[in-house]
Order: structure tokens, then sequence, then C-alpha cells
């Protein structure tokens, strides 16, 4: 319960119509895209500029009061559940693109701006900004930022880490830092920029972004080569890496996950098929058309079923929008669904889907399995029911299997997701006790009263760590 003096500092700051206590208000931001996670804030608060946001850091910081700031809170790792109470930052009217800039291919945003929105105006002008979560349609680029997130053109094209070359952000004591710029080599001291990308609000509060642009492919082309068995699938991916083709998306679909989007997006999909990869190539045309036949060669030599081209751009839009819902699709079969990720090196896909499934069968829990094969990155995802107390009792436990098995094939538990509160017991067993302490300790650099975001990435305690052995 916030104290009068306080509520009144933060509403001669925003107005009082920007600063919210009521019971609706508060419950709508009491969890995020994470299922089973939520706690309610003291008061909510929605800045328009920096300044605004320094002079609320500077209340919040004087009373210690807990911070976390958030867009459309569309992440899977309760990153944005305000775990202490206090205030909720919603950085969605600061929503702007503040410049672009052709001559040095910059973008200048807020944090609040929709990503799609944001790549669509940026393709209108004919260029381009790759990273493309598949909740892109309602994320916002600070989102982004916090989570480092990936995409389908992740492999070709890196993540959000890979085109943010500035940023401005407000500390937890009010001040206002600034970081990078329209610099393409900036070498002076520590990559702060580097440091807040991926550090889901634990640091400082990003209230601007410079990203790098880049000229967009002229030419695409999309196809789905469907397998009788996951081997041949996974072989397939690390073939085609290995021939030296990257394509600009890579994705694989298992047998379940293949039945449901098929429903979902009314594809006419064969069922019977043990995988399907949906592969877009995208650049110059003659590039193009010689990597996709190259590409229908090696999977056909690795035992593909079926391979076929989209023959439209609509054809291949809708094949890639049918990949984008497969959350959403996979989401209409019970009432909880928990969607994880792990990634693991190419070459480890085959053993990490099978891995999965073993686990799966081992817990008696449904669990399919989706996500970027070219760059290793796989989100199993379970369909359950959080009031079965027992069943849920059994998808922890195969997750953090799940996660040993990641790491026992030289992976991380996260490659997109981030760690927030769901995987902070096993932080450790990807960074080691030292990777924690030093962590620990820029953390303390940055908020030495842990008034942002607090409760995520570190575990109050750390998950022991089973040994499980997969060949």
């Amino acid at each position: 319960m916030l104290d009068t003096q306080i509520i009144q500092k933060l509403q001669a700051i925003v107005g009082p119509a920007y600063f919210k206590t009521d019971q609706e208000t508060l419950v709508t931001h009491s969890y995020d895209g994470t299922p089973m996670l939520q706690s309610l804030p003291d008061g909510v608060i929605y800045p328009a500029t920096t300044a605004e946001v320094s002079a609320i850091m500077k209340v919040l910081s004087e009373y210690r009061i807990p911070l976390v700031s958030r867009g459309s809170g569309t992440n899977l790792c309760g990153g944005t559940v305000p775990l202490e109470g206090g205030i909720v930052m919603v950085m969605h009217r600061m929503n702007q693109i503040l410049e672009i800039d052709r001559q040095n291919l910059t973008a200048t945003v807020q944090p609040g701006l929709i990503t799609k929105q944001f790549i669509e105006q940026i393709e209108a002008i004919g260029l381009f900004y790759p990273p493309d979560p598949s909740s892109m349609a309602i994320s916002t680029i600070g989102g982004n930022i916090a989570e480092c997130s990936g995409g389908l053109r992740g492999l070709k094209y890196g993540t959000t880490k890979d085109y943010v070359i500035g940023l401005e952000a407000v500390l937890a004591n009010g001040e206002i830092l600034r970081t990078g710029g329209k610099l393409m080599k900036d070498v002076a001291g520590y990559d702060l920029t580097k440091l807040l990308i991926g550090s889901e609000g634990t640091l400082a509060v990003i209230t601007e972004a410079t990203l790098k642009l880049i000229p967009p492919p002229v030419y695409k082309k999309t196809m789905l080569a469907m397998y009788k068995d996951i081997q041949g699938a996974a072989s397939t991916v690390s073939k085609i890496i290995e021939n030296r083709i990257i394509p600009a998306t890579l994705e694989i679909m298992d047998n379940p996950t293949i039945r449901v989007v098929n429903d979902f997006a009314k594809l006419g999909l064969p069922l019977d098929m043990a995988a399907i990869l949906l592969i877009e190539q995208d650049g110059d045309q003659e590039a193009v058309e010689r990597d996709i036949a190259r590409i229908s060669d090696i999977c056909e030599s690795e035992g593909a079923a079926s391979v076929s081209i989209a023959s439209t751009q609509e054809e291949a839009l809708k094949l890639l929008t049918a990949r984008r819902s497969a959350l959403t699709a996979l989401a209409r079969l019970r009432p909880t669904t928990i969607l994880e990720d792990a990634t693991v090196p190419r070459s480890r896909i085959a053993d990490m889907v099978m891995a999965i499934n073993r686990i799966a069968e081992k817990y008696n829990v449904t669990i399919c399995t989706f996500g970027h094969a070219g760059d290793g990155n796989l989100h199993p995802t379970a369909t359950t029911d959080a009031r079965d107390h027992e069943e849920i009792e059994r998808v922890e436990k195969a997750f953090e299997e799940i996660f040993e098995a990641a790491i026992s094939f030289g992976g991380t538990i996260t490659g997109e997701h981030g760690v927030g509160v769901v995987k902070a017991p096993f932080l450790e067993w990807k960074v080691g006790s030292a990777g924690i302490q030093l962590m620990k300790g820029i953390k303390d650099a940055f908020d030495p009263h842990h008034i942002l975001n607090p409760g995520k990435l570190f575990a109050k305690e750390s998950r022991r760590r089973v040994v499980v052995q997969h060949g």
C-alpha cells in the first residue's frame, strides 16, 4: 500500500490520469504471458518522456519502492510480474519513431513502439529491420531489447542485440545514461549497450534506442520439406549449414505441432509426417534460386518424403504465419500452455528432440516441439491444466530434465525467452557460481538498493543439478 505522499508525488510527475491504483488496473498488470504467475503491484504509472521516467525513479529510489518496467507483457519467463509489489511502469505512451537517418541507416525509437508497426513503417520506405519475434504484432521494441528477442530470421540476420547500437536509459537513482550511438565502431570503455540488452529490466529503464537498418532482400522463396522420421529432418539442418548455405528461415515442427497447426490454419498438411522443415531463403534472385535448388537436393538426400516450393507470395506468407501461430494453435488444446525454450548446437537437434520425447513419455505429459532449427533454438511446449497440481508437478520435473539435457548437449537453458523468475533456479547450471557472483556485482553497481525488477534472474536457492546422461 502506497503512502498518500508518494501517490501525490507520482501524480504530480505524470498527471492523475496516468498513475492508477484501482483494482482493475492492478490486476491487469499483475501477470504477463507466463502461465501460473501473478502478483499485484501497488500502482501503475504511464510516463510520456525520459524526463518523467527520471523523476519517477528519483521518487522510487528515495522510498526504496520496487519498479517493474514493461511493454505489452508478452514475455514467457515471468519477467514482468511484480513479485514484490511496488510500481509497474508501462511504456506504451512512449511509442514514436523519433528519427529515420537514411545517411547512417539508423532509426531512433522509443521503447513502447510495437515491433510489427515499426517493421512495416521501415519496409514502406525501402529499408529492413530483421528481428521478428513471433509476438511482434503486440510486443514492443523496448521489451524486445530487455529480453534480447530472437525470431524466425535469427539464423541469417541475428537477433535484437545485433541491431541495437545505442541506448538512452534511466538508472535506478534517476540519472540518465546514454550509450553507443550512430556508430559502426565504438570501443570506448565497456560495452554498456550490449550489457543492457537482455538484462530484463534489472539494470535500468530503457527510454530510447538507436537501431541499425539494412537494405532489404530483393527476392524470396519458401519451401516445405516433410519427413517420416525426425532424424532425417535434423540431419538436413546440419547438412544445409555444412554446405555453407545460411537460409533466412529454417524452422522445424514435430508431428503433434503439425497436427495442431494444420487444424488451426487449414493448410492441408499430411498428418503422418514425423517432422516438417519450413525453409525460406532471400537475397538476389540468382543466389536464392541456386540455394533453394541445393537445399531441395539436400532434403531429398536426407530422406525427405516430399519437398514443395510455395508458388506465390501469398502461399509463402500463409506458411510463415502458420508457423508463427504455433503457440496460439497449441493453446486451444488444454487450459494451460507452457512454452519453453532451450538451445543446443545445430548438430544436436535430433538428440534434443528425441530427449524431449523420452522425457515427456517418462513423466506422462504432452510436449509438442517446434522452433528455430537453424540456430538450434527449440520450443518444447507442454499442454496441461494448472488445476491439476499433480500433472503440473510432472510437467515441471520434465522441463527440469529438458534443461539438463540441453546443457549436457553443449546448449543453454534459454535462447531467447530470458531467465526472469521461471529459469532463475537453473541459471547457475549455465554460468556457474563465479558467473552468478559477477552478475550480482554488476546488479549492485547499477541498482544498489535492488529496486529494479527485483526477484528476477537470481534464485533464492539454486536448483540441485541432476546428473542425466544423454548419449
